[in-house]
């Protein structure tokens, strides 16, 4: 199963979507737009699961494809 996640970056003012939690693959300016390109990612490489982030780098979901 293929791991995704949504984060922050260090200043919680930027949101990347991470692939097995290494280097980000893409960066988003609102976090809406980083979990909809996750979404999308992991319906696309199913199964997998998008694990999202809050600001404060807490987990507040976790989606499971496939």
């Amino acid at each position: 199963m293929k791991k995704y996640s949504v984060r922050p970056n260090k200043d919680a003012d930027a949101w990347f979507l991470k692939i097995e939690d290494v280097a980000p693959q893409q960066d988003f300016d609102k976090m809406d737009e980083a979990i909809e390109a996750g979404e999308k990612v992991a319906e696309e490489n199913k199964p997998s699961k998008l694990t999202i982030y809050n600001h404060l780098n807490e987990v507040v979901d976790e989606k499971t494809f496939g």
